[in-house]
């Protein structure tokens, strides 16, 4: 048994190159660009979805008497803290794969969230309910290509955890919209 284990430790000093202490690293994962564009694009999509939730909840009052701003405000804190929750699980999965991921939203992404920030009142509530759902369903369409076609299981995994939640979002935000705008009348 002795003889056994000393013929073990010798092979894995010879397989290692070291002492027989010497930890083994396993092999980088290797990442398909369509895993990383994902990871970069669900990040910047956080990142975007934070700013313009902090956006609502600081554009928004009840002393303005307007429904749709209680509801732009509720919207935007929500989607604060789910999209900061989704984003710590993007950026995890990046940093076990290798992914640098930026540190802000796309340029096109920064000039929305800037229009975004020059509205005011009923205008701010009409634009960021649109905004979001446009952005929203970009996060859904780039979901299910990664969940239909992606390489890593990991990122996978993480696209189809995000889903239900950015489906929940586009659903509240059409109910938003719906009860923003005023039914036409009938004549």
């Amino acid at each position: 048994m002795v003889r056994k284990m000393i013929i073990l430790l010798a092979v894995a000093v010879t397989v290692t190159g070291g002492t027989a202490g010497a930890a083994v690293s396993p092999a980088p994962q290797t990442v398909s660009q369509q895993d990383k564009d994902f990871l970069v694009q669900a990040h910047q999509a956080n990142l975007a979805e934070i700013e313009g939730g902090k956006a609502a909840e600081a554009k928004t009052s009840d002393s303005e008497g307007r429904e749709s701003a209680q509801t732009v405000r509720d919207l935007g804190e929500r989607f604060v803290a789910d999209h900061t929750n989704l984003d710590e699980s993007v950026r995890q999965v990046a940093d076990k794969l290798g992914v640098k991921l930026p540190d802000q939203p796309t340029a096109a992404q920064r000039e929305q969230l800037d229009k975004l920030g020059a509205l005011s009142g009923a205008d701010f509530d009409k634009a960021w309910l649109s905004e979001e759902l446009e952005g929203h369903r970009e996060t859904l369409a780039a979901i299910e290509k990664e969940v239909g076609s992606g390489s890593s299981p990991e990122v996978k995994k993480l696209a189809t955890d995000a889903k239900p939640v950015v489906e929940e979002h586009i659903d509240l935000l059409l109910h938003a919209e719906e009860t923003a705008t005023p039914a036409p009348s009938e004549s």
